[in-house]
Formats: C-alpha cells, sequence, structure tokens
C-alpha cells in the first residue's frame, strides 16, 4: 500500500463527493480515481478494499467538519447566555449545511454501518467523541444549560440540517433561524 498522504487525503476527499452523488453503491475505486483526477487504479494502491476506503471516509469527514481555530476563539468571546449559546448553534449548522457533500456523504456511511461493523466502529466512536467534546466545551463554557441540553440540541440540529440539505424547500431560511433561536430555549427551559 502506498504511502503519500497528500494522495491518500485527495482520495478520500473524492470519496466523499463520490459517495454524497451517487451513494455508498457507486463509491469504487474507479469513480474514486475519476473524481481525484488520478491514473485508473490509484485508489486500489491506497485502500485494501472497499470496507477500508469507507473506513477512512468516516474519519476524514469529521476533520473537516471541526470549525477552524478562529471560530473556536471567536465562540469564547462575549457573554456566553442563551443569545450567544443561540449564535454558536446558528454557525454550527450554516457550517455543517455549507459542507453538504460532508454531511450527505455522512447519511450514507450511517446507512452503511448497519451493514459493515468496523465502519460502524469508526462512526460510533468517533460520533461519541464529538459529543463529549461538545458537553466538556460546554461545561467549561459558561454557557447556559446542561450535558442533557447540549445532546438535545445535538439530535435536533442534527435532523433540521438533514431537511436543510435533502428537501431544502421544506422550511425557509428564516423558518430555520427561528428553528434554531426555538431549539436552543426550549432546550434550556426544559
Amino acid at each position: 500500500m502506498r504511502r503519500n498522504p497528500e494522495r491518500r487525503q485527495a482520495l478520500i476527499d473524492a470519496a466523499i463527493e463520490v459517495l454524497a452523488r451517487e451513494g455508498a453503491r457507486g463509491l469504487t475505486f474507479r469513480a474514486v480515481d475519476a473524481e481525484a483526477a488520478v491514473p485508473p487504479g490509484t485508489a486500489s494502491n491506497y485502500f485494501a478494499n472497499r470496507d477500508d476506503l469507507f473506513t477512512q471516509v468516516g474519519g476524514r469527514i469529521y476533520e473537516r467538519l471541526l470549525p477552524d481555530e478562529a471560530t473556536i476563539a471567536r465562540s469564547r468571546e462575549g457573554v456566553q447566555d442563551q443569545t450567544r449559546y443561540a449564535e454558536l448553534m446558528h454557525e454550527l449548522v450554516d457550517r455543517v449545511s455549507a459542507f453538504n457533500s460532508g454531511y450527505l456523504a455522512l447519511l450514507e456511511l450511517r446507512l452503511e454501518s448497519t451493514r459493515r461493523p468496523e465502519l460502524r466502529a469508526v462512526l460510533t466512536k468517533r460520533i461519541r467523541e464529538d459529543i463529549d467534546a461538545n458537553i466538556g466545551y460546554h461545561a467549561a463554557s459558561g454557557l447556559p444549560g446542561d450535558s442533557t441540553s447540549v445532546v438535545l440540541l445535538y439530535l435536533a440540529l442534527n435532523w433540521l440540517i438533514v431537511e436543510r440539505l435533502t428537501l431544502p424547500d421544506i422550511f425557509t431560511e428564516q423558518e430555520i433561524h427561528e428553528l434554531v433561536d426555538a431549539a436552543v430555549r426550549r432546550s434550556l427551559n426544559a
């Protein structure tokens, strides 16, 4: 197996695009090679099999969904109240929605994980780490609410993002904005 990390990452990023566009059945080495604009057979030199490719994609999507350092620094500024909490949730929904191919690929991976135990293990570990990190950040931030508020918002906003990306005409941007505000308000007052 080849060890060029930049090429591997480019292939994984290409696989995310293929997975979002073509679904799990369309994720082939040939399709990844074409998306990455590399010679045929390149992906097969970097991944042992499709399971390996799925697993690598599962880890990479979350790397790309993470906020950058500037966003994290801004999140710590100002009064940590309900208004700030809502601002952070709007930023999250917008950031994740902006990487629409990544989120759609993640949905495909979640479905595929019901048939691939190794992929399920990778996603379970990664998503649990993400939830725990969000709970830890919240506890240290001084924002109102508790760990249950964080989990409720995680669940509610994930489905709102699904609606936004898969059926974009269900809610207007204004309705999405109002729903995020309502989700924050109600999770804190529950």
